[in-house]
């Protein structure tokens, strides 16, 4: 409760949210460099998707995927490019901090599982890919755990609470392996995923500054949201190119750190509402079919992607259009509620 009187006090003395907005991101000389370096990621990010295509191998099309057929022989595994690039401009351009390299670290090594098993001849199997997303999950909690305070932010609410590290250990390991899969899930129709990471990296950005829990690893969202604007350029539909698990597997990790580093985790929930309800419709159904045979959801195809095009007809642009105009509606509305009542 302190915490938010005295960011409600700040608000008030710099003039209001605007100034609040501009005191935490425009006047912090690393989030400028972040913006510099955001520039020089997307002209990479470019080069490195029209001119090394031919080190991604072919995408072997998926048998129960609406369309799948369609994607057959496209490069997959653009998140090799467009995540390693992020990942140096961001070790350039962000602090040089222990916690933040360990993301780093981490963010590439779900992207190399992810490569892995876009490229192997046989995909990996789902307990196996199971497995290594919970230690990569583990792990990212584990480094928000021993580098900041276990403060959960309920601004809605008007307090906040401070979790046992092991408590938040837990919830942060469940965050970040359900982040993981949903994006994943997700990642199914040309220009979807991609634009709604942007949003959701876009809206906890503006969370942290809104709550003033903005640091130096803010400004790797920036970095981020270049590399996937990037990658959207080739992704568009008809798309030349998937971003497979290389891609979505990193995306889910680094959008739960910069979750947890609003210190408002839950939020997560909302400002990636249309990831947990298209990714981890298939995720519950399958799960709850296989392990306690029970059937749910027998008329819906899932993703909700794809019961949007197979059962109701939508293409595809109007699919990755209308689910990101929802999801934006939503970050707006999220953000526009603790606005007002941080402003009480």
């Amino acid at each position: 409760m302190c915490f938010l009187r005295t960011l409600l006090c700040m608000s008030k003395r710099t003039g209001g949210f605007s100034h609040l907005f501009s005191h935490f991101l425009f006047k912090d000389h690393t989030m400028l460099l972040s913006c510099i370096g955001a520039f020089l990621a997307m002209a990479a990010a470019f080069f490195a998707l029209k001119y090394l295509t031919n080190l991604l191998p072919a995408d072997h099309g998926r048998a129960y995927a609406v369309e799948g057929v369609k994607s057959k022989g496209k490069p997959t595994s653009a998140g090799l490019l467009f995540i390693t690039v992020f990942a140096l401009f961001t070790l350039l351009f962000v602090p040089l901090k222990p916690e933040y390299i360990f993301y780093v670290v981490l963010i590439e090594a779900a992207m190399i599982f992810g490569y892995l098993d876009d490229k192997a001849d046989k995909p990996w199997s789902e307990y196996r890919k199971g497995l290594l997303d919970l230690m990569i999950s583990f792990l990212t909690a584990l480094t928000f755990t021993l580098f900041n305070t276990a403060d959960i932010i309920f601004p809605i609410l008007g307090f906040s609470v401070t979790l046992p590290a092991p408590l938040y250990l837990l919830f942060g390991t469940v965050l970040v392996w359900v982040a993981i899969n949903v994006t994943n899930c997700t990642d199914g129709v040309d220009g979807l995923s991609s634009t709604l990471t942007i949003l959701s990296i876009a809206a906890m950005t503006v969370l942290s500054a809104l709550l003033g829990t903005t640091g130096g690893f803010s400004g790797s969202g920036i970095i981020m949201i270049a590399v996937l604007a990037a990658y959207l350029w080739f992704n568009t539909n008809p798309s030349q190119l998937l971003m497979g698990d290389a891609g979505s597997r990193a995306l889910g990790v680094f959008m739960a750190i910069l979750a947890m580093q609003t210190h408002q985790p839950f939020a997560y929930l909302i400002l990636c509402l249309v990831f947990i309800l298209d990714g981890g419709a298939g995720i519950v159904k399958i799960s709850l079919k296989r392990f306690l045979h029970i059937s749910i959801l027998k008329n819906t195809t899932t993703p909700f992607h794809d019961h949007f095009r197979k059962k109701i007809g939508w293409s595809n642009p109007q699919v990755t259009i209308r689910m990101s105009i929802l999801h934006l509606l939503l970050c707006l509305l999220y953000l526009l509620t603790v606005y007002m009542m941080l402003h009480r």
